[in-house]
């Protein structure tokens, strides 16, 4: 009986109501000032997933969101860092922080970037690394990317339009998302994927996974 209880023991007994409160704060927020084409966004549906993966304990899912987020977070940090305490942006992508036409409240909302790089690291230290993680995070990556193209030029969603540095397409719309997914898989993601894959253990399966 000792044994069937600890099978059946969430990872995160109390994390997961956090993640469910962030989301029925976070969601209904972002939605009303930025639109649902928000959540297109690669950061965004990272917020989700590592949600639904606290919420079910799935070393899949925060594996994924892992492979997505501590780099790209961490270069959020940088640029939103520098403009912070140097007036001037690295890379770019943070410039809504300093715009008045959106709530002050609302802007705030996304210093979760400052703060999900750790959470990942420590839910991976409970369940383990899903080495399956970096394969699923190129393909949602990949049908984000193409499902950008329908939110039109002007909001340039995951740069699926222009890239982030020289502001230019590399071509035709297959030829700038196949770049631009081979782009984010070689210097993005396969970093972090071997990082983590040497950092942590494989993953614990059990019957609650």
């Amino acid at each position: 009986m000792a044994a069937a209880r600890g099978e059946r023991e969430h990872p995160f007994p109390r994390a997961r109501w956090a993640a469910l409160l962030w989301l029925l704060v976070w969601m209904p927020v972002y939605a009303s000032v930025w639109g649902f084409a928000n959540f297109l966004h690669l950061c965004d549906v990272a917020v989700i997933l590592t949600c639904a993966g606290l919420w079910t304990g799935s070393a899949l899912l925060l594996s994924s969101q892992a492979v997505s987020s501590l780099v790209t977070d961490l270069l959020w940090d940088i640029d939103a860092g520098s403009r912070l305490l140097a007036g001037r942006h690295v890379f770019g992508g943070t410039e809504y922080l300093w715009d008045p036409s959106f709530p002050l409240a609302v802007r705030l909302l996304s210093l979760f970037h400052v703060v999900w790089p750790a959470l990942l690291l420590w839910s991976l230290g409970r369940v383990g690394y899903d080495r399956r993680g970096f394969p699923l995070q190129v393909a949602l990556a990949s049908v984000l990317l193409v499902g950008s193209r329908f939110a039109g030029p002007a909001l340039n969603l995951n740069y699926a339009f222009r890239d982030p540095v020289f502001h230019r397409s590399f071509g035709p719309a297959p030829v700038h998302l196949a770049v631009s997914i081979l782009g984010l898989a070689a210097l993005i993601y396969l970093p972090a994927h071997l990082g983590l894959a040497r950092l942590f253990p494989r993953e614990q399966l059990s019957p609650s996974r």
